[in-house]
């Protein structure tokens, strides 16, 4: 695993972060100014940039702009106080990921990483050997160099972020911000300011002013994840902003002016939805200007061989001995399933059979499968519970006991790990 870049004039502060980067599970490499990370970058290579704004000899925008010329192409999340915030947004312009406002707490620090990290594991090439997806790919590239509003529709798990940024990638704007907003995440309350922004003093504990999200891609792309799970209420003002291009500020006295390209994903059936008056029909619209649907895993069935085998490689750094295939008998299995999970449940599959993997390739009891899908082999079956626990288990065992990094590996939160090892009491491997 590449480690993370952190650059910070403060040296309690480059200790504080080096601190909260390894208990996420990760390594750090600290510089203390952008001159020393120029020189860092150029031989290393880094997961993740996470830098301050104001440093002495090169700011953090002087050093964004300086690695991006030299070629870096890689995620910036710059650490800015107060009084730079308008900083910060250029930066965004000049093509960092995120900004994260001080003083902030661990839990922010982590899902902000998290963030990154997950939206980058899903940046590789879209890898496929289905004629149906092959044609998609062909479409989207046609769209892409447009300004032209996409709606991608398909399952959960059948990689429709991974399209956008594919068509992010390939597009006239691919050199300015990428800004994904899951709008199933956000509560409807606080949907609209991180949307729009507000001013200072426009609504108790507005404290300083906030860029939206809208503000933050202008001159690139926003993709609105899940937009099927927005309210009514904010439909309207979307419907607005799309037709205005212009966004009022919460507080604000006047509209500031946009020019952002909309990239749009659901895993619900809109004009449906719309047709039956829970979703905006004049919105749904807007943004089915250029409709895509994403196959699930289940009709791809072409991918399913691929996909392990990527999977299987991205995994290769989870244990010291690593499998080097896949048998046929396990393959088998893995072509009988239904996949309602799609490529996210494929890869929690792979990812877990990597770690329970004793032998030089993945055999059928490598792979623990759960949910209702055809029955597994009787010498698969065994008790689940007793799957589970050793599966935990040797997860710790490999991390070295850490128990964020077993629980990244595995795909759970570090909650249901102590949760599981309190269950399991006394009998735990001293």
């Amino acid at each position: 695993m590449k480690p993370i870049l952190v650059v910070d004039d403060d040296p309690q502060m480059r200790a504080a972060l080096n601190e909260a980067i390894q208990r996420l599970g990760h390594r750090a490499v600290l510089a203390e100014n952008g001159q020393e990370a120029l020189a860092k970058l150029n031989s290393s290579s880094f997961a993740l940039v996470i830098t301050d704004m104001k440093m002495p000899k090169m700011d953090g925008l002087a050093f964004l702009k300086e690695a991006r010329l030299r070629g870096a192409n890689l995620p910036v999340l710059v650490i800015t106080g107060h009084g730079t915030i308008e900083n910060a947004v250029e930066t965004m312009k000049e093509g960092a990921t995120d900004y994260l406002l001080k003083p902030f707490s661990f839990d922010t620090l982590s899902r902000k990483i998290g963030a990154i990290m997950e939206r980058m594991s899903g940046s590789m090439e879209i890898i496929s050997a289905c004629p149906r997806m092959k044609k998609l790919l062909q479409i989207a590239d046609a769209v892409a160099p447009s300004d032209t509003t996409v709606l991608i529709c398909g399952e959960s798990g059948t990689g429709k972020e991974l399209l956008a940024r594919h068509i992010f990638n390939t597009s006239l704007r691919k050199d300015k911000p990428f800004v994904a907003v899951n709008c199933a995440a956000i509560p409807d309350n606080l949907m609209e300011s991180e949307l729009f922004g507000f001013e200072k003093g426009s609504f108790t504990g507005a404290m300083e002013k906030k860029v939206g999200k809208f503000e933050l891609a202008h001159g690139g792309t926003l993709l609105l994840d899940e937009i099927g799970e927005m309210s009514i209420t904010l439909q309207a003002k979307l419907l607005r902003v799309l037709q205005e291009k212009e966004v009022d500020r919460i507080g604000g006295r006047q509209p500031v002016p946009i020019d952002v390209r909309i990239i749009a994903t659901t895993n619900r059936d809109l004009y449906n939805e719309a047709m039956q008056g829970k979703f905006r029909e004049d919105l749904y619209y807007r943004l089915s200007v250029f409709p895509i649907d994403v196959p699930p895993l289940r009709e791809r069935q072409e991918d399913i061989p691929i996909l392990a085998e990527h999977f299987l490689r991205k995994f290769s750094g989870l244990k010291e001995k690593q499998p080097k295939g896949i048998t046929k008998e396990a393959m088998d299995l893995l072509l009988t399933r239904q996949w309602r999970g799609n490529i996210r449940e494929l890869e929690n599959t792979l990812q877990r059979a990597v770690l329970l993997c004793k032998g030089e390739v993945i055999d059928q009891q490598d792979l623990l499968l759960i949910g209702d899908h055809p029955a597994q082999p009787p010498q698969v079956q065994g008790n689940i519970r007793d799957m589970e626990k050793e599966l935990i288990l040797k997860t710790l065992k490999e991390m070295d006991g850490n128990k964020t990094r077993a629980a990244r590996a595995l795909g759970v939160s570090v909650r249901t790990i102590r949760n599981k090892l309190n269950e399991y009491g006394k009998n735990l491997p001293t």
